[in-house]
């Protein structure tokens, strides 16, 4: 198997005694969109900052690109591209005077920059934009040159670490379709950080759920299914005032693991669906507990995610 990033028993310990990586394992296919999910204090950023090169790890060994991290981080770096959370673009530059930095920053051949500059801009559907001052760009499209500008390099892999955070709806859709594209058009391997399970569900080959410093699970969508062992039950309610009345009511009952609202209908996970299919019923007939349908559900991205990581509340970036 071609492993574009390998990572063995990797350690990260801070002097104040914190370990953010505790043995962690995990390999990442080349040309594959990887997605890491986790709670506040995962470790997500400490795994960012050291496969980026501004951390080093305790202990442990990361190969990435064939190479050893640790003793060539300085070829890995002409490699890569990070696009952080804080947007890197220079408002004072424009648009084009961006890309044509970046370009000069990674040595890209000019004639090959220009050509590679007037894709990206197509490609990114920035054209319309070049005529306008970038400080009046919207964070979508702020962060869609942040993206552009570090492609003009071609780096085999783009981190991306909270793509879409602070987003519209329909930017972050827009920057998905770009991701796609980055992956399918150029064929770069993208590994990400998000706490948007829809986002990881639309765009990830393979995603890995992390939890203090420890990998729980990783594989795609379907196989991580396979983590909590058993399908849902979904019962819907007539409105959203009932659901989050009877949550806390089916929370109490003893067989369930946890439960997780969606639109007008409570998910409960169990740990055997057909058995507790009846003892829920008969249950909710018997508290005279007035729903609309009651159904076994395959588990979602999201049921997986709290079923592992013990908490749906916390979903945030460290």
């Amino acid at each position: 198997m071609n492993y574009e990033i390998e990572i063995d028993k990797l350690v990260k310990q801070y002097k104040n005694g914190v370990r953010a990586l505790d043995d962690l394992s995990m390999k990442v296919n080349s040309g594959e969109i990887f997605s890491l999910l986790g709670p506040n204090g995962a470790g997500k950023s400490s795994l960012i900052n050291i496969l980026t090169t501004f951390y080093k790890p305790t202990s442990g060994n990361i190969t990435m690109l064939g190479k050893d991290l640790c003793k060539e981080p300085a070829w890995i770096r002409t490699q890569i591209a990070c696009v952080a959370q804080r947007v890197s673009i220079d408002e004072h530059l424009s648009l084009m005077e961006n890309m044509l930095f970046q370009s000069r920053l990674y040595k890209v051949d000019p004639q090959v920059a220009k050509e590679r500059i007037n894709s990206l801009i197509d490609s990114f559907e920035l054209s319309g934009y070049l005529k306008y001052p970038t400080a009046s760009y919207s964070g979508g499209v702020k962060r869609r040159l942040d993206i552009a500008m570090n492609m003009v390099s071609m780096p085999k892999i783009l981190f991306l670490d909270e793509p879409t955070v602070g987003m519209d709806v329909d930017s972050r859709r827009a920057m998905w379709k770009m991701l796609l594209k980055i992956r399918d058009e150029y064929g770069t391997t993208i590994f990400l950080t998000t706490h948007y399970l829809e986002e990881a569900d639309q765009l990830s080959d393979t995603i890995c759920i992390m939890k203090n410093g420890k990998e729980l699970a990783q594989g795609a969508l379907s196989n991580l299914r396979g983590y909590i062992r058993q399908n849902m039950l979904r019962i819907a309610f007539s409105s959203a005032e009932k659901t989050i009345k009877y949550k806390d009511t089916l929370n109490s009952i003893g067989f369930i693991k946890f439960t997780n609202v969606r639109d007008n209908s409570v998910f409960v996970g169990v740990d055997d669906s057909r058995t507790a299919f009846t003892s829920v019923n008969k249950w909710l007939l018997d508290h005279d507990v007035e729903f609309d349908a009651i159904e076994i559900v395959e588990p979602s991205l999201e049921d997986v995610f709290l079923a592992l990581t013990g908490s749906g509340k916390n979903r945030g970036e460290e």
